[in-house]
């Protein structure tokens, strides 16, 4: 198997205090890796590290074969990773549309001339047509996004990945703030991320029903160190990681 996203003793300390301490773990090409942990466990500065928005205090970042460690967000979008955060990011006053164009028009090298017309460049917008398409918003392209729902703003979300060329997809707790009822078609396209599209994905979610349903592999952090890494019943299994998840929900 190849390893598409890798890191080798990651460490992350602020003003004294551990927040990360020597984390070494490979996801594989295709795979889905569920992230669980206790409130302050470190699981979106793992995120943080892995996107490039913190500098590890020590320890190697990996996309494939490439040493990341230091490079600029942007440089590691590039290279084929993708994030969300928990609160959903995007740009509210342009049209769902405009939104998943300009990051196709990004992934098409071709296309990035500023005294061109984006809208010249067909293959673009069918791309981003098509990524809409894909999650279910084709009928939502003219609207505003930030009109949209909280659901439909983390499907908006999912489809600009689509159109990005990624690769490696981290997804910090997608279903906060999703009604009950449009979780299990959210769960679906995210999903889709990997059966239909091929993509590895790391995801941080608190809601254990989705990671049972989606994780290949759960990686459980606690203190900020790695507890275990293992198949989703024999990590719900783990003596430790119930003790570690003592008042907490699993």
């Amino acid at each position: 198997m190849t390893s598409a996203l890798s890191v080798n003793d990651l460490s992350l300390n602020i003003g004294g205090a551990k927040i990360l301490d020597g984390i070494t773990l490979e996801v594989q090409e295709n795979e889905t890796l569920g992230i669980i942990g206790p409130n302050g466990a470190g699981k979106t500065s793992f995120f943080n590290l892995l996107s490039g928005l913190r500098a590890p205090s020590r320890g190697k970042i990996f996309l494939g074969e490439k040493d990341i460690t230091h490079k600029a967000p942007y440089e590691r979008a590039k290279l084929g990773l993708a994030r969300t955060f928990q609160t959903s990011s995007i740009f509210p006053n342009l049209t769902c549309l405009e939104n998943v164009r300009i990051a196709a028009q990004a992934a098409n090298n071709k296309s990035l001339n500023i005294l061109k017309n984006a809208y010249s460049f067909p293959e673009v917008v069918a791309k981003a047509q098509e990524g809409l398409d894909q999650v279910g918003l084709s009928s939502r392209s003219l609207q505003k996004a930030g009109s949209l729902s909280h659901g439909d703003k983390r499907r908006l979300e999912i489809a600009i990945i689509l159109v990005s060329n990624s690769n490696v997809v981290l997804l910090d707790e997608p279903m906060a703030g999703m009604s009950v009822e449009n979780v299990p078609e959210l769960v679906e396209i995210i999903r889709s991320l990997k059966t239909v599209h091929k993509k590895t994905v790391l995801i941080v979610e608190h809601h254990m029903e989705v990671i049972l349903g989606l994780a290949d592999r759960i990686a459980v952090l606690n203190y900020g160190e790695l507890l275990v890494c293992d198949t989703p019943a024999n990590v719900i299994a783990n003596p430790v990681v119930q003790s570690a998840y003592i008042g907490e929900a699993l």
